[in-house]
């Protein structure tokens, strides 16, 4: 895990980069690459390339970046982690390629000379990279299939700008803060900024999945997609595979080994981040069943919650004490939390509803020592452990041919917002149940957002407001990561909720929180080659088992108390803090969240946003 940077003045007539700027984004990026530094700048100085270091794999001075080959025309600097990079270097030893490090950087380089562009659908792991080739004049962005690891650009007409943080890209002091109307709408709406937006007009994510080619006085193309969630369930729709008895069950539990066995490949001590839940329970289990007996373990606690149902201290440290991991538990006090207030907003790049979580249980884990840690990230969205999945189809399956009567959704919206004005006995979103619940991007909009759209100029200027709605076109842009080959429900809000709520939200979170305190996270249950080989499973008749599916793949089942607990989700008392953290008052101000059955979420995105920060 690493910081990436560079500047390619690609037109004739921009300016040489400038090493300061170049080294001035790089290193905002510090504590994402506390081991080590580098730059590279082309001979004739329209091309440069930065890196921060996080030492994961070969920890040599010798696997440092940028990084080029022997002749020097191929230069490379990437983020991320290659987890089948032994197998790929091997079968390019085989070809005659030769290596100087035992890093998956230099397996990078090779590849690129071996395959081209299309390397990216040999590698397994989470990566963003930025690549120059001297031959073709040109370079090369790729961003892993799920976007795990960001990737951000800002293009003049002129020069290209790159870093793995939307902030760095900023400090070098050439690129406009200007806020994106359409960046602001897509946060209110969502609680995270929907890719390719960002908050700022002039900066857009590389999407996930995707490569793009930056050519000297073309400037960059237009995203080239190698990866799509969609189309793996479409796939696997049309195969209608039948499974014998048992045949189901072993296929999740042998793909779940594979990935976790790859996800511990590190040069240094791998953890685990434990709650309460099935996810992450499911792979400290079948870490213990592949091997790794010096098992560690965090749990965060809020002092809040101590005693009470919403504390998972107690269930975290019982599996922990069953599959006799070592384990730590760090209880997080509200006047803690208001200390590290302003580094959690600088660390969080963009503006996020979450994290906060994952913030403090990086934090303890970095005090501890580690370097690398497991997330539970994405069972979820593989299983359908969310309400969403029965919700959604329900509501689509209901208010289909309601919804397309003309004026009935406004109508019952108004009615619905003038009743909810004067008793306050409603959830406000309620409101657009007719309006929106007739369509899968509607009724996912409903589900997963924070306001709907005509709430907007509660919020903001409401010319701003319409702006931004016309340009981020949120149903679209919902609709957009689904394809016309899905049927099943589940197919289609598994999609929507991994290439929505996973990737926007809980992805990008765990990269800025981990990075926050130079900690690495990965994510077992998110990767492209466990969901190629499950996803037959996922969308057959043998679906209907949904999460006990997973919590039953250890061959040492979980405990009976975390399989059969009901979901409930891990909560941050983030309500509590806003009534009593006089840094987070600005909500108060705004009249409908003020109302008593205001949802904390609703205020928190909305003090987040205020913030100085984003200024």
């Amino acid at each position: 895990m690493c910081g990436i940077a560079g500047i390619f003045s690609y037109h004739n007539a921009a300016p040489k980069v400038d090493n300061l700027e170049l080294r001035t984004i790089c290193n905002h990026m510090r504590e994402r690459g506390p081991d080590g530094k580098g730059e590279w700048y082309s001979n004739d100085e329209r091309i440069g390339l930065a890196h921060r270091r996080l030492s994961i794999i070969d920890t040599s001075d010798n696997a440092a970046q940028p990084m080029s080959t022997k002749d020097g025309k191929v230069v490379i600097s990437f983020n991320g982690e290659i987890y089948n990079y032994k197998e790929l270097r091997v079968k390019l030893k085989k070809k005659g390629y030769f290596f100087h490090t035992q890093s998956d950087t230099e397996v990078l380089l090779n590849l690129y000379i071996e395959k081209g562009e299309r390397m990216v659908d040999d590698l397994r792991g989470m990566f963003a990279f930025a690549l120059w080739d001297e031959n073709k004049n040109a370079l090369l962005l790729a961003r892993d299939p799920y976007g795990i690891k960001p990737l951000y650009y800002s293009d003049n007409g002129q020069t290209i700008r790159i870093a793995s943080q939307v902030k760095a890209i900023l400090s070098g002091g050439q690129v406009s803060s200007r806020r994106d109307s359409a960046g602001v709408v897509g946060f209110y709406l969502l609680g995270s900024i929907p890719e390719p937006f960002t908050l700022y007009q002039e900066i857009k994510s590389v999407p996930a999945g995707s490569i793009v080619w930056v050519k000297k006085n073309n400037g960059p193309s237009n995203p080239i997609q190698y990866f799509s969630i969609a189309k793996i369930f479409s796939e696997a729709e049309k195969q209608q595979t039948l499974f014998k008895d048992g045949e189901a069950d072993e296929i999740i539990h042998e793909a779940l080994i594979e990935s976790i066995k790859y996800h511990f490949i590190a040069d240094v001590p791998v953890g685990v981040f434990l709650s309460s839940g099935i996810d992450s329970s499911v792979i400290v289990a079948m870490a213990k069943e592949c091997g790794y007996d010096k098992l560690e373990t965090v749990t965060l606690g809020f002092s809040e919650y101590q005693g009470k149902n919403d504390d998972e201290t107690p269930l975290a440290a019982e599996v922990a004490n069953y599959y006799n991991s070592k384990h730590s538990t760090y209880l997080l006090e509200s006047d803690e939390f208001s200390a590290d207030l302003p580094k959690i907003i600088d660390s969080m790049d963009q503006p996020s509803i979450d994290g906060i979580n994952t913030y403090f249980v990086s934090k303890f884990a970095s005090e501890l020592g580690w370097k690398v840690a497991l997330s539970g990230i994405g069972g979820d969205e593989l299983f359908g452990g969310y309400s969403s999945f029965k919700d959604i189809t329900k509501w689509v399956n209901t208010l289909s041919i309601p919804s397309k009567i003309p004026f009935l959704g406004d109508l019952f919206q108004s009615a619905s917002s003038i009743f909810n004005m004067k008793t306050s006995i409603i959830n406000p979103k309620f409101a657009g149940l007719l309006k929106y619940g007739g369509t899968y991007p509607g009724a996912y909009l409903l589900k997963r957002g924070l306001f709907l759209p005509e709430e907007l100029p509660l919020l903001m200027d409401r010319d701003i407001a319409q702006e931004g709605l016309e340009s981020l076109k949120i149903s679209a842009l919902i609709k957009s990561n689904m394809n016309s080959e899905l049927h099943s429900g589940f197919s289609k809000v598994a999609t929507m909720e991994s290439s929505m709520y996973m990737r926007n939200q809980l992805l990008r979170d765990a990269d800025w929180a981990g990075m926050a305190h130079s900690l690495e996270i990965r994510t077992p249950l998110v990767d492209a080659h466990l969901i190629r080989k499950i996803s037959p499973v996922l969308v057959s008749k043998y679906n209907e088992k949904g999460k006990k599916s997973l919590a039953m793949a250890p061959r040492r089942p979980l405990p009976d108390n975390i399989r059969n607990r009901p979901k409930t989700g891990f909560t941050v008392p983030v309500s509590k803090w806003l009534q009593k953290d006089k840094q987070l008052d600005s909500w108060r101000n705004v009249q409908s969240l003020n109302q008593p059955n205001c949802p904390w979420a609703r205020r928190w995105a909305y003090t987040v946003m205020n913030l100085n920060e984003w200024s």
